[in-house]
């Protein structure tokens, strides 16, 4: 901002210069100054654009930034490209409950250097997270009750996405299972033997990985072999449970991922302590024997669901199994990997000190064709993934129809539901504008098979009615658009064609879909909450997994998992700092190691989202129109467009304007082996 208000005033100063340079002379240039000096401009650079002036100068070059998260100057803003994360303990969680006082201690000597009221440390923290969705949070007790190797240390952090928690100088590869690669649709069947077959399997490939790997420290390459710490997780538990006919945030979604999780982690410990029986325990076991099975114990606890005081140094209760809503065969499966991996740590020991996180699984996940990621809900029903080096395609969860025919709708109904929600992709029968209305307006059918070309990965039909889909030539010659028309960033053909905005929504919706199923044909009220996302869906959808939804399902994994999980919660723009405080201190009491909200639009960077907040809509229209006062006064078509176009403009100009490469740039070598 500063850097835009320099080059503004600056300028401005240098142009009032034409009707002379002396300021009590030239009212346009005292005026100019007067101006600049009120956004405290410093008057060095005041007397500077003067000198400039007088020197003849007619601008200046003040270099301006913008709040892009790519800009040069976004990066020099210190924690702009890491996580960041407090650590908590529970004695501060409690003070800040009780209101009470807490010491801030120096780092080295454990003095107390200031005392301050945890209440309004915690306020700053959940203030910091409201604005910029910084710090997370971490569970400092929590995470140091379930550690298996006390003796080798505290565990004081965990890598940048808080899913793996353990010692100083330690590292441990990863690996996702995809689960619903395990169910089977026809027979409405989830294979547990397979699955637990996966797991073994993949524990003892990462197991190898830790003698295979090549690490950047000797002391990180010696706690690696001395601890042998793994990374096994899953992916694609929301779209399993939608495909089930189960909704993410419900009781019986909760407990199967629950028993899910606790064969993940209970088969893998086991398959640890087969492979101690051959090769032997991590030469760090002797020394942590007792605490590991401890924490084993713990987790087996946490299978059967015991009561809170059968649990053994916990001090915040894990939330077990609820057997009422549990499957039986996954919570059986459950409980035996537990006996089992209890059983033979105490005769064996393990091989491996942790065995399991919950990673993000990213673009790994759509590798592994899956419709959801790590322990994710779905974020939208239709979604657009932008491609590094340019373009776009439209993902589809493709979970839905297997939904549709679990919960018993007809081949037709499901046909007619996903048409409704990811449209038809075809102009062909479409009402308003279609083939025939097409070529009544001059399209032949070279140009129409274009059009349907585009419309695969349209966001909506507008976006495939263009001079690069069609060709200039075909504009000119056969639509009688001008080249001004044609080149403008705002030009709307379909508008220019005389279809009407509300015929060409109609025709949108048909071809390009709604993206929810909400209102579609035939869907019941009660499937609803099968198909919630993380986000609410298109234009039409209002409905969203909320984020205690989301911390219940973490909850429900993090007692059967050797380190965390990396999940980001994600909240409507105007969630408040009282929310944001609600999150973090549920997510405490439920049990978890760590936690991480993002607000809409709390990232500098963000644009501002018109469709969705009223507020943003009116900052957008606060520039453009006369003053209203406290009066809610309906825009006017004319103003409407104006504001489109303005919009479309500054996104023309921010795409187009042409920013020369840095002379220096910051890089790094990967080396693959």
């Amino acid at each position: 901002t500063g850097s835009i208000l320099n080059h503004k005033h600056l300028n401005a100063i240098i142009a009032a210069c034409s009707e002379g340079c002396d300021p009590r002379k030239n009212k346009n240039r005292y005026n100019a100054i007067a101006a600049a000096k009120a956004d405290e401009i410093s008057p060095n650079y005041i007397q500077r654009a003067i000198q400039l002036a007088e020197q003849g100068a007619t601008a200046i070059e003040f270099p301006v930034y913008d709040a892009g998260y790519e800009s040069e100057a976004y990066v020099t803003v210190s924690g702009q490209n890491s996580n960041n994360s407090v650590r908590l303990s529970n004695d501060f969680l409690r003070a800040v409950e009780a209101g009470g006082d807490w010491d801030l201690t120096a780092r080295t000597t454990g003095e107390t250097v200031k005392t301050v009221s945890a209440k309004d440390l915690w306020d700053d923290i959940c203030y910091s997270a409201w604005s910029c969705a910084d710090p997370g949070t971490q569970y400092g007790t929590t995470i140091n009750d379930w550690h298996t190797c006390p003796a080798g240390g505290r565990i004081n952090a965990s890598n940048p996405c808080s899913e793996y928690m353990f010692l100083d100088d330690t590292a441990c590869n990863l690996a996702s299972i995809n689960l619903a690669k395990f169910y089977d649709s026809a027979s409405v069947d989830f294979d547990i033997e397979g699955y637990k077959h996966a797991i073994r399997l993949w524990t003892i490939v990462l197991e190898i990985s830790v003698l295979m790997a090549q690490f950047p420290s000797k002391e990180v390459a010696q706690l690696s072999f001395d601890y042998r710490t793994l990374g096994l997780g899953y992916a694609n538990i929301g779209a399993l449970l939608m495909q089930i006919g189960i909704p993410y945030d419900s009781p019986k979604g909760v407990a199967i991922a629950g028993a899910m999780t606790a064969i993940l982690t209970g088969e893998s410990y086991a398959t640890s302590a087969e492979m101690a029986e051959q090769l032997g325990a991590f030469p760090r076991y002797e020394d942590n024997k007792d605490d590991m099975l401890r924490v084993i114990r713990n987790h087996r606890r946490a299978a059967y669901n015991v009561e809170p005081d059968e649990y053994e140094g916990i001090d915040i209760k894990p939330a077990g199994i609820d057997a009422a809503e549990c499957p039986a065969p996954l919570l059986t499966a459950a409980q035996e990997a537990w006996d089992h991996a209890h059983e033979l740590g105490v005769l064996h020991g393990y091989r491996n000190a942790q065995v399991t996180v919950l990673a993000p699984t990213g673009t790994i996940g759509l590798l592994m064709d899956c419709d959801t990621t790590g322990i994710e809900p779905d974020f939208a029903l239709v979604k657009f993934k932008k491609l590094a080096g340019g373009g776009y395609f439209k993902i589809v969860n493709q979970s839905v129809p297997a939904a549709l025919k679990k919960l018993k709708y007809s081949d037709e109904q499901v046909e007619d539901i996903v048409n409704y929600a990811v449209g038809r992709k075809t102009l062909a029968d479409a009402p308003f504008i279609n083939h025939a209305t097409l070529r009544d307006k001059g399209f032949d059918d070279e140009a129409i098979q274009k059009l349907e070309g585009a419309l695969e990965n349209a966001f909506e039909i507008n976006c495939a009615f263009n001079k690069f889909t069609l060709g200039e030539a075909f504009l000119t010659e056969k639509l009688g658009v001008s080249e001004e028309a044609m080149n403008d960033w705002t030009f709307d053909l379909l508008s220019h064609l005389g279809f009407s905005k509300e015929h060409i929504q109609i025709a949108n919706e048909h071809v390009c879909g709604t993206m929810t199923v909400e209102g579609a044909p035939h869907i019941r009220d009660e499937h609803l909450p099968v198909f919630d996302c993380a986000s609410k869906c298109g234009t039409k959808g209002v409905r969203y997994i909320s984020a205690g939804g989301h911390i219940r399902m973490m909850a429900a994994a993090q007692p059967f998992l050797s380190g965390a999980i990396s999940k980001t919660i994600n909240l409507p723009s105007d969630a408040s700092q009282k929310d944001i405080s609600d999150c973090y201190m549920l997510s405490w009491k439920l049990g978890l190691k760590a936690n991480a909200l993002y607000r809409d639009g709390s990232k500098l960077s963000q644009p501002l989202n018109a469709s969705s907040c009223d507020a943003a809509a009116a900052i957008l229209e606060a520039s453009l129109g006369e003053e209203v006062g406290p009066a809610v006064v309906e825009l006017q078509e004319t103003e409407h467009q104006q504001i489109s176009a303005t919009a479309q403009k500054l996104v023309y100009r921010y795409i187009a304007k042409r920013r020369p490469m840095p002379p220096r740039r910051r890089g790094y070598t990967q080396k693959a082996k």
